[in-house]
């Protein structure tokens, strides 16, 4: 026997909403949130466990189609394609108002393309960093969405300049970023020595990441430890590597006390941080943690992006803020000897921290006020008729 179809209503307004990492999916949570709240409910589409918490009906999971390499891409082709052919046949039966995609350009701009042929609005919510690599594809934003929603400052001239009907809304983060507990208490929880200094690790989120980046950081943990042998260290755990398994191996020497779940605590308590470069870096600015920015690709890749990359930046504070706030070290520069100096002059120079700290409170006054989500909640429930 046939599974019964999910029953919903059509004369209630529909809203297509997508995400396919984890970022994309926790600020879509937060958007299918606001926009129940304005009385649109009917909400489908593709996600992960945070957009299905906020009630999103998930005709996808974003999990078939995240993808961290390209030779990845080839195996996961047939999966894509599929996922494709079941949100535009979703569209096709519910008549959304609109279709909101959150970044993941990859994905989402053919996804629009085929949106587009059958009638329906898109919505670019949180718009890809083209201006960063690829600037010419702002041309397809404009030939396949209505609307570009931008997180960044400087993103919304940089479409505007490429005919896209783009607003500046704030970074989402502004409103979600804080310790939850007083950096003693989070010490003391820990047996971290407040009167010693701390240096927070966040080596990234996917396994590709901490495979590049984690013995470059190691390797500076060892030199910081032997300059300063007071100096402690704490590991953040991303969420995806909370198992054991998943972590990277953590020497015995130096000791580096391993933190899950509480990655703003972890770095609200430290004197620096050593960062991967992305979102990580805006966290730890809008916590005002002096930090050194690190990435390490594989070489090819490295070669591809020299080539795409069109700014004079990597690390997004410095980008934001269109100067030199960080120290960013990237691929050779990223060796624990670099890692190391940068840390140790942070550590040695309260008045090259307090500089720092300065930068980033410029850094955090661009992202805009708080209500992001909200803002974007308004301007699309406007687009349907809320």
């Amino acid at each position: 026997m046939a599974a019964a179809q999910p029953f919903f209503p059509m004369n209630a307004t529909q809203v297509l909403l997508s995400a396919g990492e984890a970022s994309g999916d926790m600020y879509a949570a937060r958007l299918a949130e606001a926009l129940k709240q304005r009385g649109i409910r009917q909400i489908f589409g593709m996600g992960g466990p945070r957009m299905e918490a906020a009630g999103v009906e998930l005709i996808a999971h974003a999990s078939d189609v995240t993808v961290s390499g390209v030779s990845e891409v080839v195996g996961k082709v047939p999966a894509l394609r599929r996922t494709l052919r079941k949100l535009v046949s979703a569209a096709e039966t519910r008549q959304p108002k609109i279709a909101v995609l959150t970044d993941f350009p990859g994905f989402h701009l053919r996804l629009a393309r085929m949106l587009k042929a059958h009638g329906v609005r898109c919505v670019y919510f949180i718009a890809p960093q083209f201006w960063a690599w690829r600037p010419w594809r702002a041309r397809l934003v404009k030939r396949r969405f209505v609307k570009a929603l931008c997180i960044f400052p400087f993103e919304e001239e940089f479409y505007r300049k490429a005919g896209v009907d783009a607003t500046f809304i704030g970074h989402p983060l502004v409103d979600f970023v804080r310790p939850s507990m007083p950096k003693n208490e989070f010490l003391a929880q820990h047996g971290i020595d407040r009167a010693r200094p701390v240096v927070a690790l966040l080596p990234g989120s996917r396994h590709n990441e901490i495979k590049h980046n984690w013995p470059a950081v190691v390797g500076a943990c060892e030199r910081i430890a032997q300059a300063q042998p007071e100096c402690q260290f704490v590991l953040a755990a991303a969420p995806g590597l909370a198992d054991a398994a998943s972590l990277p191996a953590v020497p015995a020497n130096p000791k580096i006390a391993v933190v899950r779940g509480q990655t703003y605590d972890c770095v609200s308590s430290a004197d620096v941080a050593i960062v991967a470069s992305g979102t990580a870096t805006v966290e730890t600015a809008l916590l005002g943690t002096p930090m050194v920015v690190v990435y390490r690709v594989a070489p090819v890749t490295s070669v591809v992006l020299r080539g795409l990359v069109t700014t004079p930046y990597f690390a997004m504070p410095n980008l934001i803020a269109r100067r030199k706030v960080v120290p960013e070290l990237f691929q050779a520069d990223c060796s624990p000897q670099r890692i190391a100096e940068a840390v140790l002059r942070l550590l040695g120079s309260n008045t090259a921290r307090e500089e720092m700290q300065a930068g980033l409170a410029d850094v955090r006054r661009r992202l805009g006020p708080g209500g992001a989500i909200e803002r974007a909640a308004d301007i699309i429930a406007e687009m349907v008729g809320y």
